[in-house]
């Protein structure tokens, strides 16, 4: 993993207009994310945590390049990201991939899998590897579906399945970042525990980074490398995930840690198990 960031943000702010009722109709300025600061390093996943309302996904979109900032910059690879036009924009949404919380309205429910998942790549112009019926059978069995469902619809399918067509749809392109914004936060537990080990498998074999946008700490901790934790739009700590987890240093991560039960023991058990595959493979 290198040590030099692959994403960079730097004092972000997005600011949006609420328009007041009444007589006089005032508007007035709401910041949902106010001077956020962020590296995303190459083959790392970061968490970003916080509570509903904190900002975590108005900066995920600020990113993704889904909204303009009001002020601040986000640089990727060396490239900052909101002077991207043209070609080069069309680059980046090729480099940069998203996978939404809710699977179905995010998949469009009048397209085939086999559509779906080859619409990045004729969104880029590229060509589709060995023609688009073998493209997306290759992606269905890598993501664990059907590669014979290819031609059905996305409501055919289970939540955590319909899931599983968005990260084929993200891995299409080959990104080199994906945005997991509460991806598994729909899902119920146990199918929560396949989607996060098979999202580890696929970064394993890839190569790619996550932002792991999520609310719920016990799937945090299962699969971040680093964790930054938001408040009311703002980054109140930045740490290695047992750092942040054994040692907060903000009374509002000590909050957040305070009102889990208890991290699922039969998740943690699988983490350490598969971090020591992940270290035999590596020494061999």
């Amino acid at each position: 993993m290198s040590t030099e960031p692959l994403l960079r943000a730097r004092n972000l702010v997005k600011e949006f207009t609420v328009h007041g009722g009444g007589l006089l109709g005032r508007s007035a300025k709401f910041r949902a994310v106010d001077d956020v600061s962020l590296d995303v390093r190459s083959g790392e996943t970061l968490a970003l945590v916080g509570e509903s309302g904190s900002g975590k996904s108005t900066t995920a979109r600020l990113i993704a390049r889904l909204i303009d900032t009001t002020s601040g910059s986000v640089e990727f690879a060396g490239r900052e990201v909101h002077a991207l036009t043209g070609k080069a924009l069309h680059a980046y949404r090729g480099e940069v991939q998203v996978v939404f919380q809710d699977p179905y309205s995010s998949l469009n429910p009048k397209h085939t899998v086999e559509r779906i998942v080859t619409a990045p790549l004729v969104y880029q112009k590229r060509p589709v590897p060995g023609g688009a019926r073998a493209f997306t059978r290759e992606l269905m069995e890598r993501v664990g579906l059907d590669p014979d469902h290819s031609a059905r619809f996305p409501a055919q399918f289970s939540g955590g399945q319909a899931q599983r067509i968005g990260i084929a749809r993200a891995l299409a392109v080959s990104p080199k970042l994906i945005i997991a914004d509460e991806a598994v936060s729909a899902l119920d537990v146990s199918v929560q525990a396949q989607v996060i080990n098979l999202l580890r498998r696929l970064q394993d074999e890839e190569g790619f980074s996550y932002l792991f946008i999520a609310h719920d700490l016990a799937v945090v901790r299962q699969i971040a490398t680093r964790v930054a934790v938001m408040n009311e739009g703002r980054i109140v700590e930045t740490g290695d995930r047992d750092q942040v987890f054994g040692a907060p240093r903000d009374p509002y991560t000590r909050k957040l840690l305070a009102a889990v039960p208890r991290i699922r023991p039969e998740w943690d058990a699988a983490r350490r198990r598969n971090e020591a595959a992940r270290r035999k493979r590596q020494e061999a």
